[in-house]
């Protein structure tokens, strides 16, 4: 995998496409973290169950969003929602504090 800087990247905005031509993914850095990664949509990862698990890992991982997965995948939403829920993977990432609240606020005017 080939790592290019920000900088790199606004310099030399082909070099991902010339590594994706490769094969080769790439990961773009910002002050050293990395932000992006592309990854070549070449032979061997154009097949449907490849991309879907491509994108079922990244949206688990929370790296990218349901609507990304699902045109990585190449399905329609809904589709990525059904198989996201088939392989039990919550689809709505609600935190534990922010359902606290809600919960509160429900339970204040539930008492009005």
């Amino acid at each position: 995998m080939h790592t290019l800087t920000d900088d790199e990247l606004h310099r030399q905005p082909d070099r991902l496409i010339d590594d994706a031509r490769r094969g080769e993914p790439a990961l773009v850095t910002v002050n050293g973290e990395p932000v992006m990664m592309t990854v070549p949509l070449g032979k061997g990862i154009t097949s449907p169950a490849v991309r879907l698990e491509l994108a079922v890992r990244l949206f688990d991982g929370e790296q990218i969003s349901l609507g990304l997965a699902a045109r990585i995948a190449g399905v329609p939403y809904a589709d990525m929602v059904d198989e996201l829920g088939r392989r039990q993977i919550p689809v709505l990432r609600y935190p534990p504090e922010d359902l606290a609240r809600e919960l509160d606020f429900l339970r204040g005017a539930a008492g009005r």
